[in-house]
């Protein structure tokens, strides 16, 4: 049996607790695959994106290594591995998990600002948001920012503090890619003109006109300002914070209406028309639910 060591007692725990794990060495990355693994000669774990025979006993292939087995912890092919390891790392997918990485300050108030309020794990310089439930994993969906669910493994650093809510829309969009306007002159679709929100179709809301075409155009010019990247997120925002403001409302409040002069306003700057359609009815429809 392998010596416990404090990272192998803390994977005991984990592995206990149903989380899958795996070692790091230094520079928090997994250990390399065998010599029968390597380049992936033995065609990868059975759970990888590309599926393969492999049954090779080693912590090989990264997070498809990782499991929640003792025996396998403490065997002698994953001793070696223990000694040199540096952290341990679970599989956020493999336990239900999604983890949304925010890497720096910039990353963390962002998300403070648009996303719902969940398990917080500091990290060295940011923060790990959990949320229950998985979706595939994505690297760099916004500055600073990766997504770590399925295919990808994160350091453990800790239970962290806070509620975790279920994984929300606002992250699913963000791994939907986005394409901006490829250059100077082009746009990827035309829109028709249509009326913008007034408070004369609006009979049942119990805003101000100027409270919210404030609130309206502020969402608009922050999606328009995100000419490189991030409109069509943007959009998701700016239409989820309109729908909260309405939830006590009697209505109706016209919101499909405000809701599509988002839309043209991340057409504007080259998102394409059905991304910034769904992104913008997601923001609608979340906030109804979560008012639910």
């Amino acid at each position: 049996m392998t010596a416990v060591t404090p990272l192998l007692g803390t994977a005991l725990d984990l592995a206990a607790a149903g989380v899958p794990v795996l070692p790091l060495r230094a520079g928090k990355v997994p250990f390399g695959n065998c010599r029968t693994c390597a380049k992936n000669a033995c065609g990868g774990r059975p759970n990888m994106k590309t599926p393969g025979p492999c049954t090779c006993p080693a912590p090989c292939h990264a997070w498809a290594s990782a499991t929640t087995d003792p025996r396998v912890l403490n065997s002698p092919q994953w001793a070696p591995a223990w000694r040199q390891a540096a952290a341990v790392a679970y599989h956020p997918g493999g336990a239900g998990l999604t983890a949304v990485d925010l890497d720096n300050a910039a990353a963390v108030a962002w998300a403070r600002e648009t996303l719902p309020a969940t398990r917080i794990v500091p990290t060295t310089r940011g923060q790990h948001w959990l949320y229950q439930g998985v979706m595939p994993s994505h690297n760099d969906v916004r500055p600073g920012m990766d997504i770590k669910s399925l295919m990808s493994y994160a350091r453990w650093l800790g239970p962290g503090a806070g509620r975790m809510t279920a994984l929300p829309d606002a992250v699913r969009a963000l791994a939907v890619k986005e394409d901006t306007t490829p250059s100077a002159g082009e746009v990827v679709s035309s829109l028709p003109k249509r009326a913008p929100w007034n408070r004369s179709v609006a009979s049942g809301c119990r805003h101000t006109e100027r409270f919210v075409r404030t609130g309206l155009d502020r969402g608009l010019a922050l999606v328009q300002a995100r000419v490189e990247s991030g409109a069509g997120s943007q959009a998701f925002g700016a239409a989820r914070f309109l729908a909260v403001q309405h939830t006590d409302c009697p209505g109706p409040c016209a919101l499909d209406i405000a809701g599509e002069e988002i839309v043209a306003a991340a057409v504007s700057v080259g998102v394409p028309e059905p991304y910034a359609r769904r992104a913008v009815t997601n923001g609608l429809q979340t906030a109804a639910r979560g008012a639910a």
